[in-house]
């Protein structure tokens, strides 16, 4: 239950930051005549058929104000950092066909011959 009602709590506050003219409005619309004889300017000079508007304009240009001043402070207080970074490439070197297959090294030849092993190592001979 106490879950609900803070829910609830929270909706509405966060509906009346963004109504705060709506919610003027509503007050003043609804305290019309207390408005018009002891909050307006202008009580003293029923002629110009006030009736509270001017305190009505007041309030609104000052929930303006505050709103713009709320959203000045938030930019001041966010902090924006931009991170750039190139894309990386990978680039890979082609390899490279010599033209001719020249060595600085000599070409392996063996020269060692053991004629133990051919001695002893004798073939079958093949009868034909």
């Amino acid at each position: 239950m106490l879950k609900r009602i803070t829910a609830y709590f929270l909706i509405v506050s966060l509906m009346a930051v963004h109504f705060s003219r709506f919610f003027i409005f509503a007050g003043f619309e609804l305290n019309k005549k207390y408005i018009a004889t002891t909050l307006c300017e202008n009580r003293d000079k029923p002629w110009l058929h006030c009736n509270g508007k001017c305190y009505f304009v007041k309030k609104i240009k000052q929930a303006q104000e505050n709103e713009r001043k709320e959203a000045a402070r938030d930019n001041f207080s966010r902090l924006e950092i931009s991170f750039f970074q190139e894309p990386f490439k990978l680039a890979l070197i082609e390899p490279v066909a010599l033209k001719d297959n020249k060595s600085i090294f000599p070409s392996y030849s063996y020269q060692y011959t053991n004629h133990y092993i051919d001695a002893i190592f004798r073939p079958p001979k093949s009868i034909a």
